[in-house]
C-alpha cells in the first residue's frame, strides 16, 4: 500500500525463528514467505522447531544481489580469498549434518506429524486449564496464529488471592518452569503465563503437568498468600528490548 501511495519499496525481512520450521508443514497454504513479493529474505532457528542441536540457525535470501555487501567480508588465512557472511574461524559442523539428517529422515510429513502434535497436546492444555481456575485464554494454539503454545491470564475483574507469579513459583517446586511475566513497557499491568510445547512433550506428560496445576492451585487457595508475589519479587521474563534507562520502574525490575 505504501508503494502504491508513494512509490516507496521497501523489503521484508521475516524473522521466522520459530514459525519457519512450523508453519511451512503445518499450514502450507499460509502466506507469509517468498510467495509475497516484498520479502526479500527470511531466517529461522534449527535448535527450535528444527528439532536440531542447540547453535544452529538459517538464513535465506531472495536473490543473491538481496544479500547486502555490508555483510560480507573476506578473509584469506585458508591460502586463498573467500568471501564469507559467517561468524569468522572455525566453528563446529554438528548441528548443521544433524539438521540434514532430520530433513532426510522425517521428510515434510515427519515434520508435519510431530508439529501437528505439539499443536494438540497445546490446545488440549488450553481447553483444560480453563477449568481450573478464573483464566482466559490470551493465546489458544491455533496454528493458523501462531506457533504450538498457549497463553493466558487471570480473568479481568477476578481476584483469586494469588498472582500468576505465585502460580509460576509453585509449580517450579514440582519441576516446571511455566514461564509468568508483564507485557510490554506501555502495557506491564497485564501479566500472562505461556507454555510452548515442543517435541518430546507427549499427552501423559501434558496430563501429569495439568494435575500438578491443580495441586498448586489447591494449595494457593488454602494457604493464599498476604500479599501475591509481583514482577519485582518474582523470576520472570520481559519482552523489551529497550535500554534498561528507558524502561518503565516495573520493567526496569522485571528485567532485573
Amino acid at each position: 500500500m505504501i508503494h502504491g501511495i508513494i512509490g516507496i519499496d521497501i523489503p521484508i525481512h521475516v524473522d521466522a525463528a520459530s514459525g519457519g520450521f512450523v508453519a511451512p508443514f503445518v499450514e502450507p497454504d499460509l502466506v507469509w514467505d517468498f510467495r509475497i513479493p516484498r520479502v526479500r529474505s527470511i531466517n529461522g532457528s534449527g535448535h527450535k522447531y528444527g528439532m536440531a542441536p542447540l547453535g544452529v540457525g538459517w538464513v535465506v535470501w531472495r536473490e543473491e544481489t538481496d544479500l547486502p555487501q555490508d555483510l560480507i567480508f573476506y578473509v584469506n588465512y585458508l591460502g586463498g580469498n573467500m568471501p564469507t557472511f559467517a561468524l569468522n574461524f572455525s566453528r563446529p559442523g554438528g548441528q548443521i549434518i544433524a539438521q540434514y539428517y532430520l530433513f532426510l529422515r522425517l521428510g515434510r510429513e515427519g515434520y508435519r506429524r510431530i508439529h501437528q502434535n505439539a499443536y494438540d497436546t497445546a490446545q488440549y492444555i488450553g481447553h483444560e486449564i480453563q477449568k481450573l481456575g478464573p483464566f482466559s485464554l490470551s493465546f489458544d494454539g491455533d496454528s493458523k496464529k501462531g506457533i504450538p503454545a498457549i497463553s493466558w491470564m487471570i480473568t479481568a475483574g477476578a481476584n483469586p488471592g494469588y498472582s500468576l507469579f505465585d502460580l509460576s513459583d509453585r509449580l517450579r517446586t514440582r519441576g516446571w518452569q511455566a514461564a509468568a511475566y508483564t507485557m510490554l513497557p506501555n502495557i506491564t499491568h497485564i501479566v500472562v503465563m505461556r507454555l510452548l510445547i515442543r517435541h518430546g512433550f507427549s499427552r501423559d506428560m501434558a496430563d501429569l503437568l495439568l494435575e500438578d496445576f491443580k495441586r498448586a492451585i489447591t494449595h494457593l487457595q488454602s494457604h493464599k498468600p498476604a500479599a501475591p508475589l509481583t514482577a519485582a519479587e518474582a523470576t520472570s521474563f520481559t519482552h523489551s528490548a529497550l535500554p534498561l534507562e528507558k524502561l518503565t520502574p516495573a520493567a526496569k525490575v522485571a528485567r532485573s
